[in-house]
């Protein structure tokens, strides 16, 4: 059983959330442990990857789409998707050397955790051709888009729980025109947040192979800090 740490936050800006994805990857990278997984919401924000499609994947005035939310440019794989309350977003910091150096396995590995914990939810999901992320039927539920530097990941998946959908009606979602989006609420489940971080946590457990021991954001500062 691979050993790894889980990070569990709330609300949290995005630049500082990434900056809290790079103290966690230099930790794994030193290899002081196998995987950091970091759960936590964001502030309304568009972000857009590497893939681009800027102008063709924005439905309205610029100025308008940044009256609702920040928007960033970043460096994981995709095109623009939105990030906000109610959505639980997860980093795993993980390195792929104490797994496979398989980045499509990977983020298989990493529908799979999703699919996995629907089904506890009495969710039948699944993936989609062509796509990657989480489906039910034709709207998806979870996006992904990761980096991999070193063979570390970092940025990760964004996964609906309650989260206020009208902002994917100023955007093509991950580029995508023919389908929608949806949530666990808009499914009619209305689960308490924590509560599915919670099951997420054993879901990539389970998956992946991995104990975690919670730390907190003190405490990753404090081995950062004696590190540098």
């Amino acid at each position: 059983m691979r050993k790894g740490e889980v990070l569990k936050l709330g609300i949290v800006p995005y630049m500082e959330g990434k900056e809290i994805q790079l103290k966690a990857f230099e930790r794994v990278k030193k290899g002081e442990t196998d995987g950091i997984l970091i759960l936590l919401q964001h502030p309304p924000v568009y972000t857009i990857g590497v893939s681009g499609g800027f102008d063709e994947n924005i439905l309205v005035p610029l100025e308008e789409l940044m009256k609702k939310a920040e928007l960033y440019k970043v460096e994981r794989g995709g095109k623009i998707t939105f990030h906000g309350p109610g959505q639980i977003v997860a980093y795993p910091i993980f390195n792929l050397a104490k797994w496979q150096k398989d980045v499509h396995l990977f983020v298989y590995k990493l529908e799979e955790t999703i699919i996995k914990l629907l089904e506890e939810y009495g969710i039948k999901a699944g993936r989609k051709p062509k796509y990657t992320g989480v489906w039910v039927g034709d709207e998806k539920i979870c996006a992904i888009g990761i980096a991999v530097r070193r063979w570390i990941t970092w940025h990760g998946i964004a996964f609906n729980v309650n989260t206020e959908l009208s902002y994917f009606g100023l955007i093509n979602a991950c580029g995508i025109t023919e389908f929608g989006v949806t949530s666990m609420q808009k499914l009619g489940i209305n689960e308490d947040i924590e509560k599915v971080k919670e099951k997420m946590v054993d879901k990539f457990s389970e998956v992946f192979g991995i104990h975690f021991n919670e730390i907190t954001l003190d405490r990753l500062a404090v081995i950062d800090n004696a590190k540098a």
